[in-house]
């Protein structure tokens, strides 16, 4: 069910981090799991204890075995799949500074590729759609419908003020519980 129907579920709040270096940008393969054998940014769940950017921050380390420094909020996504009827609320940062050896793991094959040659055919569908606005370093926020996790059916990418982002921090940036 989608947000603000009656007993609709509350949507799954999600993060997702690009690490820009050099006219470059790190991405990895995914080799398990939610996506697998499609490239993406790196992100994740939030656990019990943090707050979304923390949680970027860690999924960051986690999948790539780099750091960042400055992770800030480049722009929201909101994901409806009408064939399971979950709503994904996907926080998107930007960071430019980090530390650590780029390591492989059994989730992540990490790979850095030039800004120009994003392979967004190997990509989700939505990625075409709001990358190049994050890369021209604009806050955005962006809606999807999916039929399938194959099949966009509606998409709207808009470039907003940081404070339309701001409006609705309050009540997801908390530490979860």
């Amino acid at each position: 069910m989608m947000a603000g129907v009656v007993g609709a579920a509350a949507p799954k709040r999600l993060t997702l981090l690009l690490l820009r270096a050099g006219g470059s940008v790190l991405l990895g393969m995914k080799k398990r799991g939610f996506g697998e054998g499609k490239v993406n940014g790196f992100g994740g769940k939030v656990e019990i204890g943090e707050t979304i950017a923390e949680a970027a921050v860690r999924e960051m380390q986690e999948e790539s075995g780099l750091t960042v420094e400055n992770a800030s909020l480049r722009g929201i996504l909101t994901f409806h799949m009408r064939g399971d009827g979950n709503q994904l609320e996907v926080h998107v940062f930007h960071a430019s500074e980090y530390h650590g050896e780029l390591v492989e793991n059994d989730e992540m094959e990490p790979f850095w590729v030039k800004e120009s040659e994003i392979p967004f055919d190997r990509m989700w569908l939505d990625d075409q759609h709001w990358i190049p606005t994050f890369l021209n370093e604009d806050i955005f926020r962006g809606v999807f419908t999916f039929e399938s996790h194959d099949e966009l059916v509606d998409y709207k990418v808009d470039k907003v003020k940081p404070t339309a982002l701001e409006a609705i921090l309050p009540s997801t940036w908390r530490r979860t519980v």
